[in-house]
C-alpha cells in the first residue's frame, strides 16, 4: 500500500506501510517481543520479550549475550557506542532497571540502578545519559559520575501508565524531550556551579518548555528545531454520546515556552485502528536519518519529511502551475525528479487551455529561455490558434534571435489587421531582427490602397531610418509634420538636406523657442528659418529680432535693411553698435536717422558714400530746412554736388539760395542745363497751378449747381414729423383749421409761431438747431399756410 500526506509542504510524506510480521533469531522463543535496541553503529542488537529473555548478540559477529529473568522484560537499550570495546554496556527494564557491564576478564557484571517503583516502561539512552520512565515519572541517570540526577513527576495521575505509557526521546546529548497523556515537557541537563555542589550532583535538569496537546501521545521524535508527535485520537460521535477511536496523527509542532503551534497535521490510516488503544503504537526514528517509523499491531508505516519534489507533485496534482514553477525554480539544485522548463512548459499549456493567451506568451520569456526550437515551436503554435499577438512582445530581441523569417511572419500578420499594433513593432524591435526591404516593400504595398494613412508612412519613415536611407524618411516626416524630425537631422547631420525645406519646418505647430533651440548649432539655418517667419508674420518671432541683427549681418547683408525698416521691436542701439562695427554705412544712415541724428547721418553720406543723389533723397524724406541748410553748405565748395543739387532742389527749396551763395568764377560742370532746368521746373510749376486753378473753378461750379438743385427740391410733412421747439406733431389734427409750417434746408422742421423773431437780416429766418452746433444756419425754403 502507499500513501501520500493531503497537507502543504513541511509535512511528512508516507511512504509505504507494511503488515509485521513475526521474526526470530537463535535462541529467541516466538513469545511477544516487547523492544528492541540498536547502537549507532547498527552492529549489534538487543532484544527483550515477554518470557522474561535478554540478547545481546553481533549482527556480523559470533559474540553475543543472553539473559533469562523470572519475570517480563520490557525494554532494553544498547550503549550508543556498544560496538566500541570500551562501552560494552546495555540496561534492561523491568520491575528494576539493571545495568550490564562487561569487565576486562570479558564477564559481565550486573549493577541494580533503581527499583521499586513499579514497572518500567521506556529506557533511552544517549552518551553518559540513560532516561527512563515508570509509575510514578521520568528519571535520569549520569552513568559518568554515576549518579541520579533529577526526577520529572507524572503530570496527570489519573490516567493508567500501562494504557497510556510515557514516550521519551533525546533531541541531543543534554535535551530530553517528554511526553506523556496529554503534556509534554523539553528538559535540558545543565552543568551545576561548583560552588552550588555541596552533596548534590554535579548537573541538574531544567524544564525550558511545557505545554498540553489536544490528544494522548504515543510517540516522540526530534525534527531539527521542531517536534514529530504520534497522537492516539479518541473523536465525539455525532449521532452517539460516546467516544470512539479515529485514525492516529502524525504531528509537526514548533514548541513554544508554554505552548506549540501545529505546521502540519496527517491522518494515518492503519488497519483496525478503531481497535488500537494508546499504548499499541510506537515511534522510531532513524538517528541522522529523516526517517521515521510509525509502528501499529497490524502496520508499519514509514515516513519521512517531505522534499521539494514532493511538494511540486502536489502543486502539480492541485493544478497550481505557477506555485510550482515558482518552488521549482527556488530549490532547482534540489530537485531530483522533476525539470523547471518541463513545468513551466506543463504552466504554459495550461494558460493556453485556459484561453489566457497573454499569459501563456508572458511566461514563455522565463520558460523557453534559450531554446530556439521551443521558441520556435511556441510561435507556430500561437499562429495555429490566431494568436501571434500576443507572444509578438515577447518574443526575444537581444543577443539571442529567431529566425528573420519568425520575425517577418508576425509583423505582416500585424500589418494585415492591426497598423498602430504594426507600427508599435516596428518602434520597439530593432532593425536587424528581419529583412527590412522586404517589410518596406510590404508597407509601400498598402500605402497603395491608402496612401494618407499616416501610421503607415511613420512607419514607413522609420524603416528608411533603420535602412540609413535618411532622405526618404526626412521627405515623410516633413510631409507629416513629425514631431520626431528634428531628432533626425541633429542625429544624423542632415541640415544640407533641410536647406530648401525650411518652409516646411515653419509650418510645424512647434513653439518659435523650440524651433531656435533646435537650430542653435546651425546659425545659418537659423537665419533663413529666421528670416522666413519674419517674412510670414513681423511680429511672432520679436523677441529674436535682436538675435537677427547679427544673424542678417553675418549671413546676409542685403536684407538687413529691410529689416531694420520693417522691424519695431529691433533694439537700434544694438543695432548701431554691430553696423558700425562691421562698417556697414547705408544701414547705420537709416539707424542714425531712425533714432533721431539726422544731421549725423546726412554728414555720413556726404563724406563716407559722397553720393550727392542720396543726401537730397535723404534731404528730401526728412523735409527738414536744417537739413537742407546743412548739405548746402556742404556742397557750396563742390561743384559736382552744386550740380546735384540746381538739378534736384528745385521743387523743395528756393533755388535763389543756393545760386546767391556761389562764388565767382567757381567753374560747375553743366551749369547751363542745371539752370535750364530750374527755369523748365519754375515754368511747369506755373503751369501745373494755372491748372490746378482752372480745375478747382470748375468744380466749384459744378458742386453749387449740384447744391442748388438739391435745395429746389420739395420736402415731405406728414404726420410722423414733429416740431423741432415743441416737440408735437408737425401737423395739426384737425387739417381744416389754419396752420403754418416752416421747413429748413436742413430738414428741420418747426411751426412758425414756435420760431423766434427774425434775425439782423429781414425777412431771413435760421434753424435755431444747426446754428446752435455751429453747422451754419440753414434758411427756411417753405413756409406752409392753410
Amino acid at each position: 500500500m502507499h500513501f501520500l500526506c493531503i497537507n502543504t509542504y513541511g509535512a511528512m510524506h508516507l511512504l509505504h506501510t507494511r503488515s509485521f510480521l513475526p521474526f526470530a533469531f537463535p535462541g529467541i522463543s516466538l513469545m511477544k517481543i516487547n523492544q528492541i535496541s540498536l547502537d549507532e553503529s547498527g552492529e549489534h542488537v538487543g532484544i527483550c520479550s515477554e518470557d522474561g529473555k535478554v540478547q545481546v548478540f553481533g549482527l556480523y559477529t559470533r559474540e553475543g549475550f543472553h539473559e533469562n529473568f523470572d519475570c517480563p522484560v520490557k525494554v532494553v537499550a544498547l550503549h550508543p557506542q556498544f560496538t566500541r570495546s570500551n562501552y560494552k554496556q546495555f540496561v534492561t527494564g523491568g520491575n528494576k532497571l539493571l545495568l550490564y557491564e562487561r569487565n576486562w576478564l570479558n564477564r559481565w557484571k550486573t549493577s541494580v540502578l533503581h527499583e521499586g517503583e513499579g514497572t518500567i516502561t521506556n529506557i533511552q539512552w544517549r552518551a553518559n545519559l540513560i532516561a527512563w520512565a515508570n509509575n510514578v515519572g521520568v528519571k535520569i541517570y549520569d552513568i559518568s559520575t554515576k549518579q541520579r540526577i533529577t526526577n520529572v513527576l507524572r503530570d496527570n495521575v489519573s490516567l493508567r501508565p500501562d494504557m497510556y505509557p510515557c514516550s521519551l526521546c533525546w533531541k541531543d546529548n543534554t535535551t530530553l524531550i517528554v511526553g506523556w497523556g496529554t503534556s509534554i515537557k523539553i528538559c535540558v541537563v545543565k552543568e551545576r556551579n561548583p560552588t552550588e555542589m555541596r552533596d548534590l550532583p554535579s548537573r541538574y535538569v531544567e524544564i525550558m518548555s511545557a505545554f498540553e496537546t489536544e490528544f494522548f501521545i504515543s510517540g516522540l521524535a526530534p525534527l531539527a528545531d521542531q517536534l514529530v508527535t504520534l497522537f492516539f485520537v479518541k473523536e465525539n460521535s455525532d449521532q452517539m454520546d460516546e467516544e470512539f477511536r479515529a485514525r492516529p496523527r502524525l504531528d509537526i509542532i514548533q514548541p513554544l515556552p508554554e505552548s506549540c503551534e501545529e505546521i502540519s497535521s496527517d491522518a494515518l490510516t492503519v488497519r483496525y485502528f478503531q481497535d488500537n488503544e494508546c499504548r499499541d503504537y510506537r515511534l522510531e526514528h532513524a538517528e541522522g536519518e529523516s526517517l521515521f517509523y510509525i509502528i501499529s499491531p497490524k502496520d508499519i508505516v514509514v515516513a519521512k519529511e517531505r522534499d521539494q519534489d514532493d511538494h511540486i507533485d502536489w502543486l502539480l496534482e492541485k493544478k497550481k502551475y505557477e506555485e510550482a514553477l515558482m518552488a521549482a525554480e527556488i530549490s532547482f539544485k534540489n530537485i531530483k525528479r522533476h525539470d523547471v522548463q518541463k513545468i513551466g512548459m506543463a504552466y504554459i499549456n495550461h494558460l493556453v487551455e485556459k484561453g489566457d493567451y497573454d499569459s501563456a506568451a508572458r511566461k514563455c520569456q522565463k520558460v523557453l529561455g534559450k531554446n530556439m526550437e521551443l521558441w520556435e515551436n511556441e510561435v507556430y503554435r500561437f499562429k495555429t490558434i490566431g494568436q501571434l499577438k500576443a507572444i509578438s512582445q515577447y518574443l526575444p530581441r537581444g543577443d539571442l534571435r529567431l529566425r528573420p523569417a519568425i520575425y517577418e511572419m508576425i509583423l505582416h500578420e500585424f500589418l494585415k489587421t492591426d497598423y498602430e499594433g504594426f507600427a508599435t513593432l516596428i518602434r520597439e524591435w530593432p532593425g536587424e531582427l528581419y529583412n527590412n526591404m522586404a517589410i518596406v516593400q510590404a508597407v509601400n504595398d498598402h500605402l497603395k490602397r491608402d496612401p494618407t494613412n499616416s501610421t503607415l508612412l511613420t512607419t514607413l519613415a522609420e524603416l528608411y531610418t533603420y535602412d540609413q536611407r535618411y532622405d526618404r524618411a526626412l521627405e515623410i516626416y516633413l510631409r507629416l509634420r513629425h514631431k520626431d524630425v528634428y531628432q533626425l537631422i541633429h542625429k544624423h547631420n542632415l541640415f544640407s538636406s533641410i536647406e530648401d525645406k525650411i518652409v516646411l519646418l515653419m509650418d510645424f505647430d512647434k513653439e518659435v523657442k523650440i524651433m531656435v533651440e533646435e537650430l542653435a548649432d546651425r546659425p545659418e539655418l537659423l537665419h533663413v528659418y529666421l528670416h522666413k517667419l519674419f517674412k510670414r508674420d513681423h511680429h511672432k518671432g520679436q523677441k529674436y529680432h535682436e538675435r537677427q541683427i547679427g544673424l542678417y549681418a553675418e549671413y546676409d547683408r542685403p536684407n538687413l535693411l529691410p529689416f531694420l525698416r520693417d522691424s519695431t521691436h529691433c533694439p537700434l542701439e544694438k543695432a548701431l553698435e554691430i553696423c558700425q562695427q562691421r562698417n556697414f554705412v547705408e544701414e547705420t544712415v537709416f539707424l542714425l536717422s531712425r533714432m533721431g541724428n539726422c544731421r549725423r547721418a546726412l554728414q555720413m553720406i556726404m563724406e563716407e558714400l559722397e553720393d550727392v543723389d542720396k543726401a537730397i533723397e535723404f534731404a528730401k524724406e526728412q523735409d527738414d530746412a536744417e537739413l537742407w541748410e546743412d548739405l548746402i553748405s556742404y556742397s557750396i565748395d563742390k561743384p559736382p554736388f552744386i550740380t546735384g543739387l540746381l538739378n534736384n532742389i528745385g521743387t523743395h527749396v528756393d533755388p535763389i539760395l543756393l545760386i546767391h551763395r556761389i562764388k565767382e568764377g567757381m567753374e560747375i560742370p553743366n551749369l547751363r542745363d542745371s539752370l535750364v532746368k530750374i527755369l523748365q521746373d519754375y515754368n511747369l510749376q506755373i503751369l501745373l497751378r494755372e491748372g490746378c486753378k482752372k480745375i478747382l473753378v470748375a468744380d466749384s461750379l459744378s458742386l453749387l449747381q449740384k447744391m442748388h438743385r438739391t435745395q429746389m427740391r420739395g420736402v415731405r410733412v406728414d404726420e410722423e414729423n414733429i416740431c423741432e421747439s415743441c416737440h408735437a406733431t408737425i401737423l395739426p389734427s384737425d387739417m381744416a383749421k389754419p396752420f403754418s409750417v416752416v421747413v429748413f434746408h436742413c430738414r428741420h422742421m418747426f411751426h412758425k409761431e414756435c420760431l423766434p423773431s427774425s434775425g439782423t437780416i429781414p425777412g431771413v429766418q435760421f434753424c435755431n438747431i444747426c446754428s446752435a452746433k455751429r453747422r451754419g444756419p440753414g434758411s427756411g425754403i417753405l413756409e406752409m399756410k392753410k
